[in-house]
């Protein structure tokens, strides 16, 4: 990480302060807008052309990220200071070594990338190295494997593949006639080739959070932890459909899920924003899982903080002060894109915005799936559940139509 005063350049000249990050859909094009503000030239790099960071960056690659040549060649050709990775399908051998050889500072370090797209090295370090409270889990190589994992485990359990991205591939197996079709689920929604998985017990808890969780430099460059106001969610097939902020808790619930977030986040290592993504039970705090980047049921923050956590992943990232104070109690809702077509339209925007306190995010996804969010809501109110409510009522008047 730099050290000694803070300087930003000039985008577009031999000054310029560079950042590229690595996945540039939805979340990655808020980033892009927040280092825009800040005035640092950003390079966008996604898998496919015209992705949302795409087009507010000042320059985009399409390449497969997987690639450690490809991967190489494009760092070494833009030379950023930061390379950022905002999605989970990384070469990251390719960035260890970048960051050993000092061409870049990787976010929040490449280890901690390494580590948090793969369940099973992240699940191994919380449990087995922290010692942090987790559901009960097996690893699995093959359909025999899970089944007896599943026998050990009990029913219900969730499978997941140990590498993939906004629960693609992830089921709850209730019978034993679910494993196998589970099984060829979790090996179609892996982000990489291979046929791991994690089987994890069901855990019986009263809702779950996502602890946002800041490790930022004080003005003398000591690194210190600042946690968001939690985040209460809702998913679906391990997708992420509404969530809200404040998540009410009661004061020792609250303390652990900051334990937990600082311990793990701490343990990782570097700067910029952490998704803790925690089970709650009475006062008790299981971990599940972390992505060292933006989280998806943060975008709740554009309506409810002072400070989005894209804007303070970019603080973080560029050695600035940050500011997690809460502005006002606020909730999101998913539009779903409901039809497979390219260049389709939206409609029923200005009906959805008449919604009060609503704003809208239209990603700019340059294709449509049934399942694929398209965009979304996020609404200010006095309180949580009238939040929810309008985020709701406006995303259901969003129509998206096929051209």
């Amino acid at each position: 990480m730099n050290s000694g005063p803070v300087r930003i350049g000039t985008p577009l000249s031999p000054s310029a302060t560079r950042v590229m990050l690595l996945g540039a859909g939805e979340l990655g094009k808020e980033v892009v807008i927040a280092f825009q503000r800040l005035g640092v030239e950003v390079v966008a790099v996604d898998r496919y052309p015209d992705a949302p960071g795409h087009q507010v960056a000042h320059r985009a690659h399409a390449i497969d990220m997987t690639d450690p040549v490809a991967l190489r060649a494009v760092i070494e050709q833009e030379q950023p200071q930061y390379v950022i990775p905002e999605i989970e399908a990384i070469a990251t051998a390719a960035l260890l070594q970048v960051e050993q050889e000092g061409l870049a500072t990787v976010i929040p370090t490449a280890r901690a990338t390494r580590l948090t797209m793969d369940r099973e090295g992240i699940r191994r370090l919380a449990a087995e190295e922290l010692g942090l409270p987790t559901s009960p889990y097996e690893f699995a190589d093959t359909l025999d494997e899970v089944r007896a994992a599943v026998d050990r485990l009990g029913l219900p359990c969730v499978l997941k593949p140990v590498m993939s991205s906004s629960g693609k591939g992830q089921s709850t197996i209730r019978t034993p006639e679910d494993v196998e079709a589970a099984w060829d689920y979790a090996r179609a929604g892996g982000r990489v080739t291979g046929t791991r998985v994690i089987v994890e017990g069901f855990v019986d808890f009263d809702y779950e959070i996502t602890q946002l969780t800041v490790r930022a430099a004080d003005l003398d460059g000591t690194v210190g932890t600042f946690f968001c106001a939690p985040v209460g969610h809702i998913q679906q097939a391990g997708d992420y459909v509404e969530s809200w902020q404040p998540q009410p808790m009661s004061d020792a619930a609250a303390a652990a899920a900051r334990d937990v977030a600082g311990r793990i986040t701490e343990a990782l290592g570097g700067r910029g924003i952490f998704g803790v993504e925690l089970f709650v039970r009475g006062d008790e705090v299981l971990f599940s899982e972390v992505s060292p980047r933006p989280h998806d049921t943060g975008l709740v923050t554009l309506a409810t903080q002072r400070l989005s956590e894209f804007e303070l992943h970019a603080r973080a990232i560029l050695g600035l002060p940050v500011d997690v104070s809460l502005r006002s109690p606020g909730a999101s809702a998913v539009i779903y894109g409901g039809v497979d077509a390219k260049a389709v339209a939206f409609e029923g925007v200005a009906e959805a915005l008449s919604v009060p306190g609503t704003d809208i995010r239209l990603f700019g996804k340059p294709e449509s799936f049934t399942t694929r969010r398209m965009g979304v809501v996020v609404a200010a109110a006095e309180d949580t559940d009238t939040a929810r409510a309008n985020a709701k009522a406006a995303a259901a008047k969003v129509r998206v139509i096929s051209e």
